[in-house]
């Protein structure tokens, strides 16, 4: 069961966020077919030690441009309307230490 989960995941992109972490995994179904996984994991502290949060979406071929556009209006929204002085370039890839990200695969995620 393992070796076909291994199987359909295709692509997987890793974003450390501080004490949280994307993944962004391409899977196949069984017909062929393709989708994204979003996967936000957050580290707790319990009384046994560290456990993961995991919240998971599941993101379908035909919802993949409206999923973008969507994302990218309220990204938008959010760095004009509310909050037209921060410099979020601080937090581009080059300048923010904290954004490390590891790919599994050449190919790369574009959200354009």
């Amino acid at each position: 069961m393992e070796e076909q989960r291994e199987k359909a995941e295709l692509y997987s992109k890793r974003v450390r966020a501080g004490k949280r972490t994307y993944f962004f995994d391409v899977k196949s179904t069984r017909g062929n077919d393709y989708y994204l996984t979003i996967t936000e994991s957050k580290r707790r502290f319990r009384d046994d030690g560290f456990v993961y949060e995991k919240h998971k979406i599941f993101l379908y071929k035909e919802d993949f441009d409206k999923f973008i556009e969507a994302l990218k209006e309220v990204v938008d929204h959010v760095k004009t309307d509310l909050m037209p002085d921060f410099d979020f370039s601080q937090f581009e890839r080059e300048g923010f230490a904290g954004n490390e990200e590891e790919e599994t695969n050449d190919t790369e995620l574009k959200w354009e």
